[in-house]
């Protein structure tokens, strides 16, 4: 297994441009000598659920590392867990006319860094193609545990793990894959986008933006109150599917404050000392949220701390407490940008059509959340909006229905993947017609005569 690293300002470039190149063009060779058949795919996908389960102790113990502080639970519930059910629900016996694609390359993110990275492969391997996968660099340590566990398993012209940081990634992006799937931010996406196309690559991109819950009134609202938490406090928030905003009926905003703080503190009763709380990938992203939480209360926003006052000792903890915003406007940074962390702007509306009007004016999120047991109102707000997917009285679990596809919408990202989904993404769908002995489509070649015309009176009127 060959490791892309950098190991010089001055002669990196050439070093990742020769070896990123040299391996891509192993992997073209390979499936040009043949795309892998049914059992070879079932094989390989039994290989890596094999070596995620025999890893998963060496996983999450590099993403705690990086992290600086992730449960163990939530990098095995909310990582592991979903990519062994996408192996084993795979619709293997689907009797689908496709081709694999070819070489494919996959860029993973950071706030996920397994399942982000693996998932994607899962599709890949499924549909026939052979893979290059880039880890985000922002979580090295699990990067390299991927990079060592697919060396175990693959050879690295079928499947290979590419380790380095941003100029890496530059690079690999403008290499002729024949599909590249990148998660990440919009800035980022287009970056990737933009060297794709340069070789005419299509891409699935799946980014992000501002996810909304709305809250009916007739909702049981601590029900609600505990499930936006629960999703919005998992990975400390850095997930692209936590709820960014919530819209709650004026006559229960400051009731949803208060089960908000009580909720949070049953979550994490020890804050300071807990591991079940994750902490902020970096320095850098910590200080941007501090800098949303300062921009909105110098603009005006009710800062509610839903923690203990104090703060840990020492400034390189990365521990950012949750942190409710009360009247917020669309003036503020953290009303402009993806939060991806803690913290929990609370708007009002007076009437169900105002919620709706307001979500539809800004781009379309990646997800949306309604909580109401109405089913007239749940198909209205289903029929009105427009997001990449939806749950309904809960948040984020749609993503782990691996029936349905996943991606998002517009500014969120575009194309699918996940079981038939992923399936079609990364194969080419054939078209195939076997023309019988007898054609009619006789009657429709030169020089024309009655037999056409009735032919194409007959094709009319059916």
């Amino acid at each position: 297994m060959s490791t892309v690293r950098q190991t010089g300002p001055r002669d990196t470039p050439a070093i990742v441009r020769k070896s990123l190149r040299d391996l891509f063009d192993a992997q073209r060779a390979a499936f040009d000598r043949g795309a892998t058949d049914y059992d070879q795919r079932m094989a390989a996908l039994r290989a890596l659920e094999a070596a995620l389960l025999g890893h998963q102790d060496a996983i999450v113990r590099a993403t705690d590392e990086d992290f600086g502080g992730r449960a163990r639970q939530e990098t095995l519930l909310l990582e592991l867990a979903p990519l062994v059910d996408g192996i084993h629900f795979f619709p293997a016996k689907a009797r689908i006319v496709c081709q694999p694609l070819g070489v494919v390359g996959i860029l993973g993110a950071w706030n996920y860094p397994t399942l982000l990275t693996l998932w994607p492969l899962v599709d890949a391997l499924a549909a026939g193609n052979h893979a290059m996968l880039k880890p985000s660099e922002l979580a090295p340590r699990t990067a390299e545990a991927l990079q060592r566990m697919i060396a175990g398993i693959f050879p690295e012209e079928y499947v290979a793990v590419v380790a380095g940081d941003a100029q890496l990634a530059a690079e690999f992006s403008r290499l002729p894959f024949d599909h590249i799937l990148f998660t990440g931010s919009t800035r980022v996406g287009k970056l990737v986008m933009k060297a794709a196309a340069e070789n005419l690559t299509p891409v699935t991109l799946e980014l992000g933006g501002k996810c909304p819950a709305i809250l009916h009134p007739d909702f049981p609202l601590r029900t609600a109150v505990e499930r936006v938490m629960t999703g919005k406090l998992y990975n400390a928030g850095q997930t692209c599917l936590a709820p960014d905003y919530v819209l709650v009926h004026d006559s229960q905003r400051d009731e949803f404050v208060k089960l908000a703080a009580e909720i949070a503190r049953q979550l994490y009763p020890n804050w300071s000392e807990s591991r079940d709380y994750t902490r902020i990938i970096s320095q850098q992203h910590f200080e941007r949220l501090k800098g949303l939480v300062d921009d909105a209360a110098a603009r005006g926003a009710t800062v509610v701390g839903l923690g203990p006052s104090e703060t840990p000792a020492g400034g390189t903890d990365r521990w950012f407490l949750p942190r409710v915003l009360l009247d917020v406007s669309e003036g503020m940074q953290v009303m402009q940008e993806e939060i991806f962390g803690p913290i929990l702007p609370v708007l009002t509306y007076r009437k169900l059509d105002d919620a709706l009007q307001y979500v539809n004016a800004h781009a379309h999120p990646l997800a949306l959340y309604y909580f109401d047991n109405d089913s007239r109102r749940i198909d209205r707000v289903l029929g009105a909006t427009r997001s990449g997917g939806v749950t309904v009285n809960d948040v984020i679990f749609h993503i782990a229905q691996n029936h349905l596809p996943f991606g998002g919408v517009g500014p969120s990202g575009m194309g699918h993947y996940h079981g038939r989904a992923g399936f079609a993404t990364f194969s080419k769908q054939k078209g195939v017609l076997l023309q019988s002995r007898f054609s009619p489509l006789k009657f429709l070649r030169p020089p024309y005569g009655p037999l056409t015309e009735r032919f194409i009176r007959f094709l009319l009127r059916g």
